[in-house]
């Protein structure tokens, strides 16, 4: 029996078998990112969107042997071959470390000297089936509407009159169905919807000589801006992980049906974070849901996709874009500009969620809000240097060990960590709570040594 990942206009559902503040321009240096391999099975999902048409990208986490893998997805209309597509990891990941929350990190300067004013400028990117067995589908009430061959799988669209003989179809074809099903599938067949069943063509695969199975991607019109994600959860043993990247052209997407929090951002944090930066945002996102019950979407980027700041990657080019469906470009070859994206706003959105808390599938709309937004965590180093005497260098000295305190606390509640073991983690990377000594200090040498 194969495994199924129901999908919903291309949500890859992960672990599943069967069917504070706006950002502006920032300054400072990307250090590093949390990217979607932060967390364990995640299932990503690219949506081009413009007027009524979509493309989705559903980039695949299947760990298991391809003869064991299928994907079934409502789709709104009988697709064409030209209508689906497979495309290479790589262009997902770029999306992914484009769009990642990450960690920053400046240098306090000179507490004596004036501090310089850096100039801000927005950086572009460089960048068939046999007669007896048509005969049994037909007394079923499911018609194979079109079947072809797309880069290593193979794809059946299928509609059907009712949801019992979709279901007895599928399991007819080895297609494991969980208990629960069969409503689920009745609510999608009543608003008129196929479902699009791939396979893994096995001597194509063979052929490639590659262990990984390629993201699927398909192009469709329909008034509804929307992402099936019931099937998927029918059988799930657990809280699903989802990462969904929107590329429009107006603005951010938001959910309408289900609220959107942006994660905390811009917070100042510990310096010893550096090292733990991974282990520090899926804390930090586990608090954010364990508080919220995991009830919202939560928004971790938001960006006009034509530059950033600071750039956890490069933006994608023109190519790469239109790879992913954005129609509304013209290829390089076409224009003669460089490979600079225009019009393309992307938003990350991320959510943790069960067949309890999300019980209905994501609508979505377009907003016409181009703020820019991003999860940003800064790392602020102490002057280092000597400092003169000066009467803001005794200020500075004072406000330290203060403003480490105000990095503990806002680590412990941004993850839950036991404030003592952070503000211990602190003292051994250098960041002490006691006042720090000057050479205006007349008592400096009580500070050289512990008594």
């Amino acid at each position: 029996m194969l495994a199924i990942r129901p999908l919903g206009f291309g949500l890859l559902c992960s672990c599943l078998l069967v069917i504070h503040s706006t950002a502006q321009a920032f300054c400072g240096f990307y250090v590093a990112k949390a990217d979607t391999q932060l967390f364990n099975t995640a299932s990503k999902v690219a949506m081009a969107r413009h007027d009524n048409k979509t493309v989705i990208t559903m980039a695949n986490d299947y760990q298991g042997t391809p003869n064991e893998f299928a994907i079934v997805i409502p789709v709104p209309e009988v697709l064409k071959r030209d209508q689906i597509h497979v495309t290479e990891p790589a262009i997902v990941d770029h999306l992914d470390a484009y769009t990642a929350p990450r960690l920053v990190e400046y240098h306090d300067e000179d507490p004596c000297r004036p501090p310089m004013v850096a100039l801000r400028s927005r950086v572009g990117a460089v960048q068939e089936a046999a007669p007896s067995a048509k005969a049994r589908d037909r007394s079923l009430g499911v018609t194979i509407e079109a079947a072809y061959t797309v880069g290593e799988y193979d794809i059946l669209i299928l509609s059907a009159q009712e949801s019992a003989g979709l279901e007895t179809w599928l399991l007819q074809n080895d297609y494991r169905i969980p208990d629960g099903a069969r409503p689920v599938l009745a609510s999608y067949l009543q608003k008129g919807m196929k479902f699009f069943v791939a396979k893994v063509n096995l001597k194509v695969h063979r052929d490639r000589g590659t262990t990984y199975l390629r993201p699927l991607q398909v192009a469709f019109e329909s008034d509804a801006f929307m992402l099936p994600i019931r099937l998927g959860m029918i059988n799930a043993s657990g809280p699903q992980e989802l990462f969904i990247f929107m590329l429009t052209r107006e603005g951010r997407v938001e959910t309408v049906n289900y609220p959107v929090k942006r994660i905390p951002s811009n917070m100042q944090i510990p310096l010893y974070i550096k090292n733990e930066f991974g282990e520090f945002y899926r804390a930090m996102f586990e608090e954010q849901v364990r508080m919220d019950q995991m009830r919202s979407v939560f928004l971790e980027y938001a960006w006009d996709m034509g530059w950033c700041d600071p750039c956890a990657a490069d933006p994608l080019s023109v190519d790469e874009l239109r790879e992913l469906g954005v129609f509304w470009q013209q290829p390089v070859a076409t224009t003669g500009l460089p490979g600079q994206a225009r019009d393309v706003f992307v938003t990350r959105l991320h959510l943790r969620y069960t067949a309890e808390t999300f019980p209905h599938d994501l609508v979505f709309r377009e907003t016409d809000d181009r703020k820019n937004f991003q999860g940003r965590y800064i790392l602020r180093h102490p002057w280092k240097g000597r400092i003169a005497h000066c009467p803001a260098a005794q200020k500075y000295r004072e406000g330290l060990p203060q403003r480490f305190e105000s990095e503990a606390r806002e680590l412990a509640q941004l993850t839950g960590w036991e404030l003592a073991a952070i503000r211990q983690k602190m003292v051994d990377n250098g960041q002490s709570f006691e006042p720090v000594p000057g050479s205006d200090d007349p008592e400096w040498y009580k500070k050289l040594w512990r008594k």
